[in-house]
């Protein structure tokens, strides 16, 4: 595809700070692989938003985000405005290099400069499907957001939470893997009204619910084994709530690709999601923690053009 214009969305914060120090080595082989681009550095949150819409309405039509999940997050929420797309023949490209890479697991989108960037030279174009969440913020008002991953509530709540007050200067699994630790420690469960698509309400305890697209959230915890980004469904993962010891009992299998095989847990599919709860339930968007439940939530199907590996 021949491209107008092309930028990199670049957040130097990424990865505890090394996207930063890492850019001008990054730029340089970007200009030698994929050719002239404008590069513009985020400086603090809502930027990579703006950024980006603001050059879609300008012309632009490839993005390059370079960053962790959150700041592809960001990235994606300029792409679309509350109704659709603010244009249909842009597409997006990602370099992961952030603290959080999971989505890049399930594109896939291979880890390592060199590789990524070569894949945005090779343009496989793949059209995957967004969700759209509906929350409330923590002043209380509703907001709407998009999410190209996983949005969970419960325990994966209070580990973002934890996750993005640290350094992180311990990579993404230990850092992830500590916020677990101790956010079990300090987590009680969880009383969750939980509606999937026309079907009755329920009423669970539960640890966490994952409202997927991909498979992996947490710093590789393959929580929805089944789930694919274009096939216009939630896979909805709900883990239910277990004493202390067995959920550490269990814990490895999470990341082993073996939670099918704990007792608590169900897999559905739906469309939309609405859940609720009389407690404090934390929210987990794509590894942000923007709010808290009540939400409503809602697949995009075929919301996004987006760069990726192009399949053997």
């Amino acid at each position: 595809m021949n491209y107008r214009k092309t930028i990199f969305v670049v957040n130097p914060h990424a990865g505890n700070g090394a996207t930063g120090k890492e850019w001008p080595r990054i730029s340089k082989m970007a200009g030698e692989l994929i050719g002239p681009f404008e590069a513009c550095l985020t400086g603090g949150p809502g930027d990579a938003t703006r950024i980006t819409r603001d050059h879609l309405l300008r012309g632009v039509d490839r993005v390059i985000c370079v960053g962790g999940d959150g700041t592809l997050n960001e990235v994606v929420n300029g792409f679309l405005d509350e109704k659709a797309p603010l244009r249909k023949d842009a597409v997006l490209g990602f370099l992961p290099n952030g603290t959080g890479c999971d989505f890049s697991r399930t594109m896939p989108i291979p880890a390592g400069m060199e590789a990524s960037l070569n894949t945005i030279r090779e343009d496989h174009i793949h059209t995957i499907d967004l969700g759209l969440i509906h929350y409330l913020n923590h002043e209380g008002r509703t907001c709407a957001r998009y999410f190209h991953n996983i949005a969970s509530f419960g325990l994966g709540g209070e580990v973002v939470d934890r996750v993005n007050r640290t350094s992180k200067s311990c990579g993404p699994f230990l850092t992830f893997i500590w916020g677990t630790l101790v956010s079990l420690f300090a987590y009680g469960k969880k009383r969750v009204r939980i509606r999937l698509d026309d079907g009755e309400e329920q009423t669970v305890d539960v640890l966490n619910i994952a409202i997927a697209n991909g498979r992996y959230h947490g710093g590789g915890m393959l929580v929805a084994p089944d789930a694919v980004t274009d096939d216009g469904l939630f896979h909805v993962t709900v883990i239910g709530a277990m004493s202390l010891p067995l959920v550490f009992w269990h814990l490895p299998k999470l990341y082993l690709g073996g939670i099918k095989r704990i007792r608590q847990v169900s897999m559905m599919t739906a469309k939309r999601v609405i859940a609720s709860s009389e407690q404090r339930v934390l929210l987990d968007v794509d590894g942000e923690q923007p709010g808290t439940l009540p939400a409503e939530l809602s697949i995009i199907p075929g919301a996004l053009k987006m760069i990726m590996k192009k399949p053997a």
